[in-house]
């Protein structure tokens, strides 16, 4: 899939879920509500992609334009928990061997099995796959501490 390009309406698996979290958005940052937000090594959040340095923090809970402005101007209201988003194709594509690892982000709606030698950053582990795409467990402790 592509990135977001609107607002996206992601499903939450209840299990119960923890309240929205509040962090600091990174300069230049344009996050769509219902996009995977991941968190910089500045500690800001940015929206999920094909890079490194970050960690899956959870699911964008706004609409957030921080586009024109520096770190920190603009707060990102964020959901930990488990969302479903869009599964990868063909060799990266995760599969029900694969709940329990970790999974990496590809853009800010899509989730692949490998780190595409070491481009992609770690969005969270998998919980449950379905017709319609990836259960992704967002909690930066326990996805650091599945790497380590």
């Amino acid at each position: 899939m592509a990135a977001l390009t609107a607002n996206r309406n992601t499903p939450q698996l209840l299990d119960p879920a923890p309240a929205p979290r509040r962090g600091l958005a990174a300069a230049g940052a344009m996050i769509f509500a219902g996009a995977m937000v991941m968190r910089n090594a500045a500690g800001t959040l940015v929206k999920g992609s094909t890079a490194t340095g970050l960690v899956g923090a959870g699911r964008a809970e706004e609409l957030v334009d921080n586009s024109a402005g520096s770190a920190g101007d603009a707060y990102v209201v964020y959901a930990p928990g488990v969302f479903r988003y869009a599964n990868s194709a063909g060799a990266d594509e995760i599969t029900a061997a694969d709940i329990g690892n970790v999974c990496y982000a590809v853009d800010d709606q899509t989730v692949a099995k490998t780190h595409a030698t070491n481009t992609r950053s770690p969005a969270g582990t998998v919980e449950d796959i379905d017709e319609l795409g990836v259960w992704v467990r967002f909690d930066a402790a326990l996805t650091k501490a599945a790497l380590s």
